[in-house]
């Protein structure tokens, strides 16, 4: 070690104390290679052996310099050479530098352990927390924030329409496409969406477009039904939870209702950011199941049918009719659901 080097066989004379009690005596100390000896200057005999590592200076700053050998119980060395006394503070720190620091790794160990928990806690944490409450709530809270997200889409939709007839309408498509207990509310806007859209609480919110711009309800049925698959997919209360905050989620899953306006502007992201379709091997079984044929829905996703083939292709209903969805009179009056 450079340190030791330069400082290798210095010597100096110094007053030595055995114990606590003893009296002091002139030494000569010998700075070796990994020790410091003490010897009689008289008789040159060895005294006491000191190892460099463990000598501390009890004095910093003040002469003369007093240091003791570790633990040792009152054993002392008063120094007032300079060299020999800057040749042991600065070889003594050296040696405990590069000596391993078993306190250090564990610090270390601990820190980064820290670190993870404090990871987990903003990466992992909230994310639990949020799916925990959208899997513990029951169906009346979570049609209960259904209907303030509804209310919050409607600044951009206006209000849902509500013509009579073209209500029941609703009430028989869904009993057709999900059974008559099926608890699926189908809600038809003027404006402001793309496709339809599925809230908490199995609301589906469908533009009017998609009835007045067909001849059947076919294309509006696949609407609602794969909007429906995709929310059994991937629970659309999720993204709300996550939209409304860790601390939202958490006052729900404490008291059963989420903070006045947590919900506020949800309708703008998520109608910016609208989930992918379910894949097409989902969508043709479920559209079999459902006696819906897939081909209408495919051309109302992609008027062009070039992103949608398969679904055109693998049609169930390609070459037999399947039952009417809903009665002409009906279909009538469900495209005329808002004219009132």
């Amino acid at each position: 070690m450079t340190a030791l080097k330069k400082y290798l066989k210095l010597e100096s004379s110094g007053l030595w104390r055995e114990s606590a009690a003893g009296q002091r005596r002139e030494v000569i100390a010998n700075l070796g290679d990994t020790s410091l000896v003490l010897s009689d200057p008289k008789k040159e005999l060895a005294l006491s052996h000191w190892s460099l590592p463990a000598i501390t200076r009890l004095n910093p700053g003040e002469m003369p310099a007093i240091f003791a050998p570790g633990d040792a119980d009152g054993e002392t060395l008063e120094l007032t050479d300079s060299e020999m006394i800057t040749a042991l503070e600065t070889v003594g720190a050296a040696l405990k530098a590069a000596r391993p620091h078993p306190g250090r790794l564990r610090n270390a160990l601990l820190g980064i352990v820290a670190i993870g928990i404090v990871a987990a806690g903003v990466f992992w944490l909230p994310d639990a927390l949020i799916k925990h409450t959208a899997s513990f709530l029951p169906r009346p809270t979570r049609l209960e924030i259904g209907r303030e997200a509804l209310t919050d889409l409607t600044r951009l939709t206006g209000q849902p329409c509500a013509a009579p007839a073209g209500a029941q309408a609703l009430k028989t498509l869904s009993a057709k496409l999900f059974g008559e207990n099926g608890g699926v509310e189908i809600v038809v806007v003027r404006t402001g969406l793309a496709g339809a859209y599925s809230l908490p609480g199995r609301l589906v919110v469908l533009p009017e477009q998609f009835l007045a711009e067909q001849d059947s309800p076919d294309a509006a049925a696949g609407i609602v039904l794969a909007s429906r698959i995709g929310a059994e997919l991937e629970d659309p209360l999720i993204p709300l939870l996550r939209y409304a905050g860790i601390g939202a989620t958490f006052r729900l899953l404490t008291t059963g209702r989420l903070p006045e306006d947590a919900v506020t502007g949800y309708a703008e992201a998520s109608i910016a950011a609208p989930p992918a379709p379910p894949s097409d091997a989902v969508l043709l079984a479920r559209f079999e199941a459902a006696g819906v044929a897939t081909t209408p829905y495919a051309y109302a996703r992609d008027p062009s049918g070039e992103t949608t083939l398969n679904l055109i292709e693998a049609d169930p209903f390609s070459t037999v009719i399947p039952p009417a969805l809903l009665p002409d009179g009906d279909w009538v009056s469900l495209q005329d659901i808002c004219t009132q």
